[in-house]
């Protein structure tokens, strides 16, 4: 198994391996991913939608027609004693029924959770569940969350983009604010591994998103269960917990990831490309995972 070099800087070519959808909660289709990427050079781009592999063939259909490589993932929000921890999933089988069955269980659950949300926000807002259908571009392949409900919003003139939503109604210190059910981080990595692909923790260091990080020994714990990587350069992570990432990389022999974690434009500030992964790295996820890069 080939082990990658890891490189104290982010690299300044190679591939973004965290970007989203509207087959999940970004704003543009997996063909715009994929010609946005191949016009700014990249070598590579990984669909990595929210619980699902509904994106995945018109990506691959878009990456044949551009001429350009795909990793094919998921990203996954999962808990390790509290702290929510979202782990990005590279080139499983997508038919393994343990990992299939775990998508879709959390599909619903969040369909539900954003259903009971909208029920608290409609009280003062005026939003129905009829407005948050309609900010959904891919029907019943779509996973449904937080960012639709703050598109309603902005749709109805309450914010006026899906970032002020965020920092508002939908934020997760609202009142109206509900947790996603979330399956053990430890069992989400053993059903990646199960299923022949490729675990990695996604912004482990981003402390905009917990009060309270992932512990060196919680990392632990998913190395243990078989994790593969850490998402290293990413917006979110400051440079000490990027040095501390590096540093527990290292000693572990990880992969070292990077991603934009774009949602396209209107969904995110975050830029395709903006934080990128290196072609050797890349390698190691494909010869690692159970199904060929496109």
């Amino acid at each position: 198994m080939t082990l990658a070099h890891i490189a104290d800087n982010p690299p300044s070519e190679g591939w973004d391996l965290h970007c989203h959808t509207v087959f999940s909660d970004g704003r543009q289709t997996p063909a715009d991913m994929v010609r946005e990427a191949c016009a700014l050079g990249l070598h590579g781009v990984a669909i990595t939608d929210h619980d699902t592999t509904a994106g995945w063939n018109d990506a691959a259909t878009a990456a044949t027609e551009y001429g350009l490589h795909l990793v094919r993932g998921t990203e996954v929000t999962a808990d390790a004693d509290g702290v929510s921890v979202h782990m990005l999933a590279y080139q499983y089988d997508p038919h393994n029924r343990e990992i299939s069955g775990l998508f879709a269980k959390l599909r619903r659950a969040r369909l539900e959770r954003t259903k009971r949300m909208v029920e608290l926000i409609s009280k003062d807002y005026p939003i129905t569940w009829d407005d948050v259908l309609a900010q959904i571009r891919e029907g019943d392949e779509t996973t449904v969350g937080r960012p639709h409900i703050a598109d309603a919003l902005v749709a109805a003139g309450a914010y006026p983009d899906r970032s002020a939503a965020f920092n508002g109604a939908v934020g997760s210190r609202s009142p109206y604010y509900i947790p996603t059910p979330s399956p053990d981080a430890v069992d989400v990595v053993r059903a990646v591994k199960q299923a022949g692909g490729v675990s990695v923790i996604a912004h482990a260091g981003d402390p905009s998103r917990n009060a309270v990080l992932l512990s060196d020994d919680q990392i632990g714990q998913l190395i243990d269960a078989g994790l593969d990587g850490l998402e290293v350069w990413h917006r979110g992570n400051p440079p000490q917990q990027r040095r501390r990432l590096l540093d527990i990389a290292s000693r572990h022999h990880l992969l070292v990831t990077g991603g934009s974690d774009w949602h396209g434009q209107g969904g995110k500030p975050n830029r395709l490309g903006e934080n990128l992964t290196d072609d050797e790295t890349v390698r190691s996820i494909v010869e690692r995972g159970a199904i060929p890069l496109i």
